[in-house]
């Protein structure tokens, strides 16, 4: 079903290149030690979609103030070590220095104090891990759940509309990026500003004047912080985008690998490839050599602060004003109040992308669903086949008609064959029949009562399709034909493959039915597919057929008896076929010849060849006059 306007189609499964190249916008890029450097993507709405989120967050409160008790005790455990850490400094510290003997019990008590410390440190801090992963992955199951209805309410046009990359960006990707960020940021941003207090405090503690010495260092820090991270944010933007044009060229030249040898292409994929390599060298070392210099320049500033700590404290020390303990335990303090700054900082970054990653989540739950369904039933048992056209009028846009007017009136059992150039409207009116999209006016009829007024499961399930494009889902053969009617048996399932001529093929491969088809069936011929997807049309037994020149991918001989097997399988049945080969349709019942979204001619092959016009045309476009067939 070719000429139903699409958005361009493609794109990886996040993790891989996106379309158009780079990957999605607010990725990270990852700097020295691990630091993170987010080239950003900030939400429009910050607020309304951070109470949104919240809102998926309710129901599971209680957990979650477990989840901020448990890490605070956690935290709070561990900013006390320090402080008596000190304590066994000061004693071996006395000892040493002669002015008292070696205390070993006091050190032994203050050192199991500290194991034991550290042991409720970590209990507790496992049990906020565990609390808040059933509260992340109870929530993203919630939003995946909602998103995979969601998309079931959707109408086609807004697949049509959107690349199956970005669709599939915001369920798997951004929903992925809320669940890291809600399991591990979120109790990360709860001990950073928890050891911050807590080191403050414990500092002033100590020592005020150590305490100022410190903080008077921080704006030479955030100076450099600010200052080198927007700088390496640019060239991470490069290099995100360079990797993403080389791995869409890479991408590209794989999938069309034969098509490069057979027009002898492989210099020039090679040259572009190099190309944009280069680019991406370059752009990378920048990134990294200007986020590397975060790094030696904080350590630098950070020694600084050390060694002025370390004069003032050793001078504290000689007038007795501090002791050798508390100067070990502040520079504890010291490498515990700078690390939560520059993580705060980090994880801010990270929740205004995930905030932006929950506004694309919520953007697609808001999206317009189809029209409310009614109580009308029909099934195929109950239909006899009659369809009509009663002057309906649509367009893909409201201000671009593209069909106006038509009307179609087409008999139980009678084949209806539908030509019409590239664009004319063919696919458009198969749309409409099953309801992927809504007349703008008018109305579609199946003996006699308004589609509109039927459940569309009911509706389409009176169908059964055969399209050019096959679709086979990664599973056996015989799962693959009985997805066309649930609970079909294994005889049936063969009935059907021998109907279709496939059962012979079938069982000459290694494992029969049984035979697992890999990426959309690349492992058995373009024909062979076919003959699948024809078999799960007979399987289905629909009561009115739609066929997209389903014999366009087999050979002659093999078409020949598909060809068979589909006379058999429509008679009795109103069938819709769309020709491109005007020559397999000379028999059919009614050919309705379709341009620019109207049905311009209607009526038998010989009928219209005797008219002369537009259909004649057509016909004889493709058939010279020593070519044509004997029956004409």
């Amino acid at each position: 079903m070719s000429e139903q306007p699409k958005g361009p189609q493609g794109g990886m499964p996040p993790g891989g290149p996106r379309p158009g190249g780079g990957p999605r916008p607010g990725g990270p890029g990852f700097g020295p030690g691990g630091m993170m450097m987010m080239p950003g993507q900030k939400p429009k709405n910050f607020k309304g979609s951070f109470r949104r989120l919240l809102g998926y967050l309710r129901p599971h409160r209680f957990k979650l103030i477990g989840v901020f008790a448990t890490a605070i005790l956690s935290t709070v455990f561990s900013i006390l070590s320090p402080k008596i850490l000190g304590k066994a400094t000061d004693k071996l510290f006395a000892g040493i220095m002669g002015n008292a003997p070696f205390d070993f019990q006091g050190i032994w008590q203050i050192v199991s104090l500290l194991a034991g410390l550290y042991v409720i440190s970590a209990i507790f801090s496992y049990v906020q891990q565990f609390l808040m992963a059933g509260v992340a992955q109870r929530t993203v199951s919630q939003l995946r759940n909602e998103l995979n209805d969601k998309l079931s309410r959707l109408p086609l046009k807004f697949f049509d509309s959107r690349t199956h990359g970005e669709i599939l960006s915001r369920v798997v990707n951004d929903v992925d990026n809320i669940s890291n960020t809600l399991q591990q940021s979120l109790t990360q941003l709860i001990t950073s500003i928890v050891t911050l207090i807590g080191a403050i405090v414990m500092m002033l503690t100590i020592s005020p004047l150590l305490t100022l010495i410190l903080v008077l260092t921080l704006p030479l820090s955030f100076l450099v912080i600010r200052a080198i991270a927007g700088r390496s944010q640019r060239y991470f933007k490069g290099q995100q985008a360079e990797l993403g044009r080389l791995n869409g060229h890479v991408e590209e030249m794989y999938t069309g690998h034969s098509i490069v040898k057979a027009f002898g292409r492989e210099r020039q994929s090679k040259e572009k490839f190099d190309d944009i390599n280069d680019k991406l060298y370059h752009s990378s070392w920048r990134a990294q050599f200007v986020s590397g210099i975060i790094m030696p320049l904080m350590n630098f500033i950070g020694n600084i602060g050390y060694v002025a700590i370390s004069v003032v404290g050793g001078v504290l020390v000689t007038h007795r004003s501090i002791s050798v303990g508390d100067i070990q335990a502040f520079i504890q303090y010291t490498n515990q109040f700078t690390q939560p700054i520059m993580q705060t900082a980090n994880i801010a970054n990270i929740i205004q992308s995930t905030i932006a990653s929950a506004e694309r989540v919520f953007e697609l739950l808001d999206e317009p669903e189809e029209e409310p369904e009614r109580d009308g039933r029909l099934t195929s048992a109950m239909v006899k086949g009659d369809v009509a056209f009663q002057g309906v009028n649509f367009g893909y846009k409201p201000e671009e008609p593209l069909i106006e007017d038509m009307n179609i009136n087409v008999k139980s059992g009678q084949t209806v064959a539908i030509v019409g150039p590239t664009g004319a409207g063919k696919t458009t009116l198969v749309n409409l029949l099953m309801r992927f999209y809504e007349v703008n006016d008018g109305a579609i009829t199946v003996d006699g009562k308004n589609i509109t007024d039927l459940k569309r499961g009911d509706l389409r399930s009176l169908f059964g399709m055969v399209l050019q494009d096959t679709w086979l889902f990664n599973g056996t053969i015989r799962d693959n034909i009985a997805y066309g009617r649930e609970g079909a048996t294994e005889q049936e399932v063969v009935e059907a493959a021998k109907a279709a001529h496939a059962d012979h093929f079938i069982r000459t491969l290694p494992d029969g039915y049984d035979t697992i088809l890999n990426e959309e069936g690349s492992n058995i011929s373009q024909g062979q597919k076919q003959l699948l997807t024809i078999a799960r049309a007979i399987l289905a037994n629909p009561a009115i057929l739609i066929l997209d020149e389903a014999t366009s991918s087999v050979d002659t001989r093999t078409e020949i008896y598909i060809q068979k097997a589909m006379n058999e399988l429509m008679k009795n049945r109103t069938s819709f076929v769309i020709a491109h080969r005007l020559s397999t349709i000379r028999d059919a019942d009614l050919i309705l010849v379709m341009n620019k979204g109207s049905v311009i001619e209607q009526g038998t092959h010989a009928e219209l060849l005797a008219q002369g016009g537009f259909y004649a045309d057509l016909y004889n476009s493709q058939f010279s006059e020593s070519e044509q067939p004997s029956a004409v």
